[in-house]
């Protein structure tokens, strides 16, 4: 079950990644378009292994599940947003109109920065959850890391396509992150109060 849900979970957080990254390079020429949207992924996958790199820390940390899930409540804040002003939409539509044609280095300098903010912050989510979704299996760790890699480097523009055309698979994401995220809340607060030495209220 740890496995399917990190699959999912790295499938939406993965879309939704590459949904900010489309927002940010509409705006753009088309050519100028297709390079930021090239080192934005290219960036989010880098910045996912080095965030990986500490994840096997982060497990050790005393109510990683609960504050995993306390993430993940905020992601799918972030996401319910999104998607009640039809960001997948207009990312997929945007995306194939004609886009600026002003000032090139500007406006992709601009690009940029809101995709590179974007990306870290993304990338952080997305390995606190798989991280906290593993907990102590080293070896779903490993696999949940590895594809959130993957996805991002190679799938995620085909993920953002599927959520821009079909609406109800980014809806579909939407609700297992609430499932998850509640789960992890549910599951990681006997732990973390246990370790603040409130066992009386976990019990």
């Amino acid at each position: 079950m740890g496995t399917v849900k990190i699959i999912f979970a790295d499938m939406v957080l993965s879309g939704d990644n590459a949904l900010v990254i489309g927002m940010a390079a509409a705006s753009l020429s088309p050519q100028l378009r297709k390079q930021a949207i090239i080192l934005g992924m290219a960036m989010a996958a880098i910045l996912r292994i080095v965030f990986a790199a500490g994840a096997v820390f982060l497990l050790k940390v005393p109510g990683i599940l609960f504050f995993g899930g306390l993430l993940l409540c905020w992601v799918c804040w972030r996401f319910f947003k999104e998607l009640r002003s039809h960001v997948p939409q207009k990312a997929g539509e945007m995306l194939e109109v004609k886009g600026y044609l002003g000032p090139p280095r500007r406006q992709l300098l601009n690009a940029l920065i809101t995709i590179t903010i974007a990306d870290v912050s993304m990338s952080i989510d997305n390995v606190l959850a798989v991280a906290a979704i593993a907990r102590d299996n080293l070896y779903l760790l490993v696999f949940g890391l590895a594809l959130a890699i993957a996805l991002m480097a190679f799938c995620a523009a085909l993920i953002m396509k599927l959520m821009s055309r079909y609406p109800w698979l980014s809806w579909a994401g939407l609700f297992f992150l609430i499932y998850v995220s509640v789960e992890m809340l549910w599951q990681g607060w006997p732990h973390l109060a246990g370790s603040l030495g409130f066992g009386g209220l976990s019990a």
